[in-house]
């Protein structure tokens, strides 16, 4: 049985103030924590159903596990319908990133990027495609958040997240510069080459004024129809499509 203590420590991590503060954030449904398992994460706990025991895989000895039984688990879960698995799973440390390592390959940039699920939807196809990489604008939402986790499905285990003032990074930098911009050459003509940092900006303003300036090879995904603007999680999927489609 959990105490008032737990439930109220478990609880916080729904707030980015206590994830920041305790180094901690939160993966739910059995799936999901495999991968976190699998990677190069440390556990801290896992709490679970205890019916659903036998699903979980072989675990190191220091990983601390609790049964709980449902009205416990809907207590502390983030989802309106809980997964009968909830970790609670140390945040890596990042260091800053240097460009220099990102040579030789293609890197995400996003730049205010501020829906959860964007974002988890955004990691979880840079996975599909083979980006290991993330770098966000520190405006944007937070990799950790339980709605950016759940839309991930697991990738972030495989997806490196970093936080840059991309301004600054972008700055005596040598790798080509793509920007998703509405008035680009268009994505199906452009020549990829072999690396390049791939920019997509926030949902409703795009991208920063001050960003657009360090690009050099502004791209545009062709209009057909009447909509809009394109959602940039899908503008991403393209971009991330269209790349692996001409280096392969």
């Amino acid at each position: 049985m959990l105490s008032k203590s737990q439930i109220s420590f478990i609880k916080s991590l729904h707030q980015k103030k206590y994830r920041k503060e305790t180094g901690l954030f939160l993966v739910e449904g059995i799936k999901s924590i495999k991968e976190f398992i699998q990677a190069p994460y440390q556990i801290h706990s896992i709490f679970y159903i205890g019916e659903q025991y036998n699903l979980l895989p072989k675990l190191p000895a220091n990983i601390n596990l609790f049964e709980v039984n449902n009205a416990e688990l809907s207590k502390i879960s983030t989802l309106q319908t809980p997964q009968g698995f909830l970790a609670v799973i140390h945040i890596p440390e990042t260091n800053t990133i240097h460009l220099k390592n990102l040579k030789n390959q293609f890197t995400l940039i996003l730049d205010g990027v501020q829906d959860p699920g964007n974002m988890g939807t955004i990691i979880r196809t840079a996975d599909w495609f083979g980006f290991k990489n993330i770098i966000c604008s520190e405006d944007c939402v937070e990799a950790y958040n339980p709605k950016t986790v759940q839309a991930t499905m697991g990738s972030l285990a495989r997806v490196n997240i970093y936080y840059e003032n991309l301004f600054t990074l972008l700055t005596d930098n040598e790798i080509p510069v793509f920007g998703a911009l509405l008035d680009g050459n268009s994505i199906y003509k452009t020549n990829w080459g072999n690396e390049g940092l791939i920019i997509l900006g926030n949902e409703g303003k795009g991208i920063t004024k001050e960003v657009i300036a360090k690009i050099n090879q502004p791209v545009t995904i062709p209009r057909f129809g009447e909509a809009e603007s394109l959602n940039v999680a899908v503008s991403a999927a393209i971009f991330c499509s269209e790349i692996a489609r001409t280096k392969n």
